[in-house]
């Protein structure tokens, strides 16, 4: 019997709904380590299983269709979900039953980073596998969080420079997002500076608004970058579960991603690009005369 609990605590509550990464870098491995370390409680519906490591993916199992429903289901109705991440979705099927799902339980905040290739260049989802999140999906979706790659596959033409991001965001914006973040960490020719871009829907004095931000980062010299759209996105969810407005999450989320690439680039952690430090602000990898 389950008995009430003097003055109880609330945290953040973040279902994230995504694939396994075997290697701990990337997926639903890495949504659970943003998640807590941002004082949240993270909970999963896993998608697939992959055997991955720090040098790339060998294998993909997808989980069946109703298994991940149930997975949704039982979080939902017992623990309850403040804000719902979504990451890989291998597959059309996939995408339609989580699409459905959600809009079952009556889920209005979600967080979609639309996983389509994994960072050692992997294919997790065809262009049917696109087709569908945008159908099924954007509609649904508080936030997508693409990148370059993801963005030209959505968008069926290459975006590859700064100016171009403006007008992918608004293209992206039209079908049915209250909110698309362009990441721009693959931008061509390494610079010394990154640009997110950034573009939603609110009201100003009652009236129907588009806001459009820009976020400039230094890129950190480093290989150590397995999971970092993963992170970013369940970092965006977890500060909009603790009521932060969307610009501010997505900043704060920004800012968190960076202190973790930086924290990283010292792990010796697999023979390929290794993963981010989410814990650096509880376990520090600087060397005492760096600190």
């Amino acid at each position: 019997m389950k008995t009430s609990k003097p003055n109880p605590i609330l945290i953040p509550k973040v279902l994230s709904i995504a694939g396994s990464d075997s290697g701990g870098g990337a997926g639903i491995q890495a949504d659970l380590k943003v998640i807590t370390a941002l004082g949240g409680f993270g909970m999963t519906a896993i998608t697939a299983i992959t055997a991955q490591n720090t040098m790339g993916v060998t294998r993909i199992q997808d989980i069946d269709l109703d298994v991940i429903e149930a997975q949704i289901d039982a979080v939902v109705t017992d623990i309850g979900v403040d804000v719902v991440k979504i990451g890989m979705l291998a597959s059309p099927a996939i995408v339609k039953t989580v699409a459905a799902t959600l809009k079952k339980h009556g889920i209005r905040k979600i967080v979609l980073d639309p996983v389509l290739r994994a960072t050692s260049g992997a294919s997790l989802g065809g262009d049917d596998t696109a087709r569908t999140m945008v159908t099924e999906l954007f509609p649904l979706a508080t936030i997508i969080t693409p990148n370059l790659h993801e963005a030209s596959i959505l968008l069926g033409r290459p975006i590859v420079a700064v100016d171009q991001f403006k007008a992918a965001a608004e293209e992206l914006l039209a079908l049915g997002p209250r909110a698309v973040l362009i990441k721009g960490g693959h931008l061509e020719g390494e610079p010394n500076e990154l640009v997110d871009y950034l573009i939603w829907h609110d009201r100003k004095d009652d009236v129907p608004v588009v806001f459009h931000k820009e976020f400039k980062h230094p890129r950190i010299p480093t290989v150590n970058t397995h999971g970092t759209g993963c992170s970013l996105s369940s970092a965006i969810a977890t500060y909009l579960a603790d009521k932060h407005d969307l610009s501010h999450s997505v900043a704060k989320a920004i800012s968190f991603v960076s202190a973790a690439i930086e924290a990283g680039q010292r792990l010796e952690i697999g023979k390929g690009p290794g993963p981010l430090w989410h814990m650096h602000d509880f376990y520090p990898t600087q060397l005492p005369d760096q600190q």
